[in-house]
């Protein structure tokens, strides 16, 4: 017993490496900074307002937006629609979801978020107003309708990002912990030339990310980039460019021409850019090997014998000086342009091979060639097997998976090849 301890402890130990499946790298995540074009309005009269449209909600040309009347509106209560029930709902859910006790900045954002559904509940139905194409404003009796100045979408937020010129952009403005909001929606009275709401009249929009010098080096042939949302798991495309800040910094630019009202209450947005594609077994770059191989033509081989296997018709002299033709079916590793490999322990430099079925054709082995692989230590000893390399960084190799005499998710390999040879014992 005292003897195998110390051989054991004595032993070298190899490392192993548990084979996983996925891409070589992760996709890198940002915090992307929204921008839109949108205008704000003023109130053309002052006195008490009265909201027709809700936020975040499109607007035509010279559709009503909101009334002013010198006397306050008189409205019945009203309950919350079941709509409005589920949007303060998942209001929420995402909040608690992302809320941090350290910046807890969003609270605000979202107390105004939940005070502008309730306000929505109570909002007049359009469908009752008459229509007022051309007009920038009607009087109805005492009240003064105001409508909009063009198609878009209706918001009663500002943040200051209104008139953003991306041209002049800094680290500052990427800071997503110094971000507040105003909200314009009231239950009160406004004033003439107050600011009311904005409006965003394209449905072009970008996103701002900021970036390294090496990650500018690498999107640098970029032209566009998928790019995935995280609140919600959608993916769309982008056209990308990059620019420089003010401040020396670079920063990508995504372009978009839709989807613009489904983050159109974000002025920051998580995002990733799915730029690592390829996936297939991730092995460490140390774990790679090669080996040499007799390699044999395809039109050598044979599959008569006492098998279905693949194999070859071998030539040897018997003990009586007459040829004698044996069947060996050995392990193929790879058939690569019209040619087999097969391990160098299965025939010796210089034996004869004969087509099937004609003794004249013939091949003499000495031909050799080398693939690339890693050592298994699934049976407790260093087996060769073989790999197809997809794409490599600095530390690990992404190679196919499904490979013939390859390997598959969670086998387990030699992590440093050059610690072990083929056929070693080896432990994990």
């Amino acid at each position: 017993m005292v003897i195998t301890v110390i051989l054991f402890l004595t032993r070298s130990h190899v490392k192993s490496f548990q084979v996983i499946s996925g891409p070589l790298a992760k996709n890198r995540t940002y915090t992307a900074l929204a921008i839109r074009e949108e205008a704000i309005v003023n109130a053309d009269a002052g006195g008490y307002i009265t909201y027709y449209v809700r936020d975040n909600s499109k607007v035509k040309k010279y559709g009503a937006v909101y009334s002013v009347s010198p006397t306050a509106q008189i409205s019945e209560e009203s309950e919350l629609s079941d709509d409005s029930l589920n949007a303060i709902g998942q209001d929420v859910r995402d909040f608690s979801a992302s809320f941090d006790s350290v910046t807890f900045n969003e609270t605000y954002s979202f107390k105004n978020r939940i005070e502008g559904r309730v306000l929505d509940n109570s909002l007049l139905d359009t469908s009752d107003l008459a229509e007022m194409k051309g007009k920038n404003s009607v009087t109805i009796g005492s009240q003064t309708i105001a409508t909009s100045p063009a198609d878009g979408i209706v918001s009663y937020t500002l943040d200051g990002y209104e008139s953003f010129d991306i041209k002049n952009i800094t680290a500052d403005d990427m800071d997503r912990n110094s971000y507040k909001q105003t909200v314009l929606k009231t239950n009160g009275q406004v004033r003439t030339g107050q600011q009311v709401y904005k409006i965003v009249n394209s449905e072009n929009w970008t996103l701002i990310i900021p970036l390294t010098a090496r990650q500018v080096i690498q999107l640098a042939d970029r032209q566009t980039i998928r790019v995935k949302f995280l609140q919600d798991g959608s993916t769309q495309t982008a056209a990308f460019s990059v620019f420089p800040g003010k401040n020396g910094e670079y920063y990508g630019k995504l372009d978009f021409s839709t989807g613009l009202l489904r983050f159109i209450d974000s002025r920051f947005i998580d995002i990733e850019l799915v730029t690592n594609t390829a996936t297939g077994l991730k092995v460490p770059v140390t774990s790679i090997v090669t080996k040499t191989f007799f390699v044999i033509p395809k039109e050598y081989a044979s599959y008569g014998g006492s098998t279905t296997e693949t194999g070859f018709l071998k030539v040897s002299k018997a003990n009586d000086g007459s040829e004698m033709v044996t069947f060996v079916s050995p392990t193929l590793y790879e058939l690569k342009d019209g040619r087999y490999y097969v391990d160098t322990s299965e025939f010796s430099e210089g034996d004869v091979i004969i087509k099937d079925g004609s003794s004249s054709d013939r091949f003499i082995v000495r031909d050799t060639a080398v693939l690339e692989g890693v050592y298994s230590m699934n049976k407790g000893y260093a087996v060769f097997r073989k790999v197809n390399i997809i794409d490599k960084n600095e530390q690990f190799c992404l190679v196919e998976n499904g490979t013939s005499y390859g390997i598959t998710q969670f086998d387990f390999i030699v992590e440093k090849s050059s610690d072990v040879k083929e056929s070693d014992i080896t432990t994990r």
